[in-house]
């Protein structure tokens, strides 16, 4: 299937069919099944079974962490926690279903594994200006202040839902922003990038989702990222590349 314009389904509509993943990879048993060689950090393809359900997924461990000089180490894993968790509170589900927990390596991130529809571009989707679920992870990583924002890094399902992974370099308290999806820099935001947006900074500001947030991050960090929703609130565009900051990860791919 082609890469579409179709608008993603809102949280209510996804909400139960990914709940039993959480459970599953939180209290399954996790066997390796292989490496993936091509990323920077371990990441280790897995088996996780539980209660006669079974499904693949990406671990992670704190341990195979490679240390980065801008993001302390051992916090890579908590930070693709606090992603999904934003992913999760705005209804976008940008993120797979994410948990922190122990494994064959230690303790690190677990998240499903999506099979993508191998017959989409993704170069192409990359570009498009159309793709509502695209738009929406441009202002998610935004918000998450996502470093590192891939190619590579783009999920397409088969049923038109579009996810991404490898959120590990974000949360940063100084404007990061490293993306490839900069085509709508300095376009208005959608209404619906408004209402999420708002949403997610009254779930802050009502304390849950900051507390979720301050189990992974620092307290400063928790307040940037409060900081950076103000700001596309106040301002209702999508941001422009920073001036002082490699605007695209290399490679882009």
């Amino acid at each position: 299937m082609a890469a579409t314009e179709r608008s993603p389904d809102r949280a209510e509509n996804r909400k139960n069919p990914l709940d039993p993943a959480i459970e599953l990879l939180t209290a399954g048993q996790l066997e390796i099944a292989g490496r993936l060689a091509e990323a920077s950090n371990a990441t280790l393809y897995c088996t996780v079974t539980h209660a006669g359900r079974e499904a693949a997924c990406v671990y992670k461990p704190v341990a195979g962490e490679r240390p980065l000089w801008d993001f302390p180490h051992g916090t890579l894993a908590g930070r693709e926690l606090a992603a999904y968790e934003v992913s999760r509170a705005s209804g976008w589900d940008v993120v797979p279903p994410t948990v922190y927990r122990d494994g064959p390596f230690g303790p690190g991130m677990c998240q499903l594994w999506i099979d993508s529809d191998l017959s989409v571009d993704l170069i192409a989707l990359a570009r498009n200006r159309r793709h509502e679920g695209l738009r929406s992870m441009a202002v998610f990583d935004a918000v998450i202040n996502n470093a590192d924002r891939k190619i590579g890094h783009l999920l397409p399902a088969p049923d038109g839902h579009l996810y991404g992974c490898d959120h590990g370099v974000c949360f940063a308290e100084e404007y990061k922003l490293r993306t490839v999806l900069w085509q709508w820099r300095g376009d208005p935001l959608t209404d619906d990038a408004v209402q999420t947006l708002e949403r997610i900074a009254a779930l802050m500001d009502e304390g849950d989702l900051s507390a979720t947030l301050g189990q992974w991050l620092t307290a400063e960090e928790v307040a940037a990222t409060r900081i950076r929703v103000e700001m596309l609130l106040r301002h209702r565009v999508h941001p422009f590349p920073p001036e002082d900051w490699p605007a695209v990860p290399w490679p882009p791919i």
